[in-house]
């Protein structure tokens, strides 16, 4: 494949050994949990798989990006949205701040034993009144002396209770909107810290939770970058956010489509197996080619993002059309086994559960449209 050098084929090739050993064998289990065990996450920093992108010096291997576009990849194949979201979130969402504008203790501290897998992060922007309205949000930081006092609430926050930290957008100037927010490093040991687990319709192996902080004392030297800032580094990694979504999506499309071949290969009605229908051939040969099309688009995205193009439209676009389609994808697939698609013993209905959240999640379709359109039609810049 044009995209991938023997060396990512063998990467992909030992991380689904390791998938097939380490994780399929309890996905269940950590489904009916509502939570992963700290323990693969320590496999997972054994391995060197959370350390891809960074530098060697804080225990990376530097890879270029289609090492980590193999890691989600199957990531997203192994039938559990909420493993792939939990994992995905402390490399590709907690680490991604902290490397990118972090201090070096913070790096020091954080960023490599994040890598290592010791510590598990997670980031936390969603409040219960503000949505995709991230200007909206009522999380206070003030600061006293060398602390910042904060107050205030999260939710549907990915690894919300079982991290040891998480980074946190906060309003450190209630008078201003956007140039207002702040980022800052909160360690879940902190005095007046709260979570709690909320139940999902899908993504059941990532604990997602609500936050609140009562007057939790944060040391200013837990400032992610400037204050005052924050909302423009959040909008700097949502592009690195919504490619990884969109990619997910449809490889949990094709996923889904080759369980469905096989399936369809083995289901027999009215004396032939169920391939031989050509109402079936035809919505799989559609669905197909369109996951085809959408993957290269957003292979080619991933192409312009490491050479440092600026493609905040067209991460939005690849979002826009992987999550969707992957929702139709699932649909149609679910279809195709009648009523045991329906069935919690066949691994449909989970796909079909899972994929509902990728129009929502990491900014909604309806927002998708929008940021496309303001670039469009109004010739606005992000």
């Amino acid at each position: 494949m044009y995209y991938f050098k023997e060396e990512h084929q063998l990467f992909r090739a030992s991380l689904r050994d390791f998938l097939k050993a380490e994780v399929l064998p309890h996905l269940n289990e950590w489904e009916e949990v509502g939570q992963l065990p700290k323990t693969i996450f320590q496999r997972f920093g054994e391995m060197g798989y959370f350390g891809l992108r960074y530098p060697e010096q804080y225990g990376g291997s530097a890879a270029d990006i289609w090492y980590t576009v193999v890691l989600m990849e199957e990531l997203s194949k192994v039938n559990s949205g909420g493993f792939g979201a939990s994992i995905g979130a402390h490399p590709f969402l907690a680490l991604t701040h902290i490397y990118a504008v972090g201090t070096e203790a913070q790096k020091a501290h954080y960023l490599q034993k994040g890598i290592a897998g010791e510590l598990i992060g997670g980031l936390a922007i969603t409040e219960p009144f503000g949505g995709s309205d991230v200007g909206a949000m009522r999380t206070t930081a003030e600061r006293v002396g060398d602390h910042y006092i904060v107050n205030g609430s999260k939710t549907f926050i990915t690894n919300g209770v079982s991290s040891d930290y998480l980074v946190v957008a906060v309003k450190t100037n209630t008078a201003a909107k956007h140039a207002g927010i702040s980022l800052l490093i909160i360690d879940r040991d902190s005095a007046g810290f709260r979570a709690r687990p909320l139940k999902k319709l899908g993504w059941h192996a990532s604990d997602t939770g609500e936050i609140s902080f009562d007057e939790v004392k944060v040391p200013v030297r837990n400032l992610l970058g400037a204050e005052g800032q924050g909302f423009l580094y959040i909008m700097q990694q949502f592009v690195l956010e919504r490619l990884f979504l969109a990619n997910g999506a449809i490889a949990a499309s094709d996923h889904a489509l080759e369980y469905t071949l096989q399936y369809m290969s083995e289901r027999s009605a009215f004396g032939r197996p169920i391939n031989k229908f050509q109402v079936l051939r035809h919505k799989i040969a559609q669905l197909a080619s369109e996951v085809e099309r959408t993957k290269y688009f957003i292979y080619h995205l991933w192409e312009r993002f490491e050479k440092g193009d600026y493609i905040v439209k067209e991460a939005s676009m690849a979002k826009l059309l992987g999550t969707q389609l992957s929702d139709r994808v699932m649909y149609d697939c679910l279809q195709c086994f009648g009523g045991y698609g329906f069935m919690e013993d066949y691994p449909m209905a989970r796909m079909f559960r899972d994929s509902r959240l990728g129009t929502i999640g990491g900014g909604t379709s309806e927002i998708m449209c929008e940021i496309i359109a303001k670039m469009l039609i109004d010739g606005k810049g992000y």
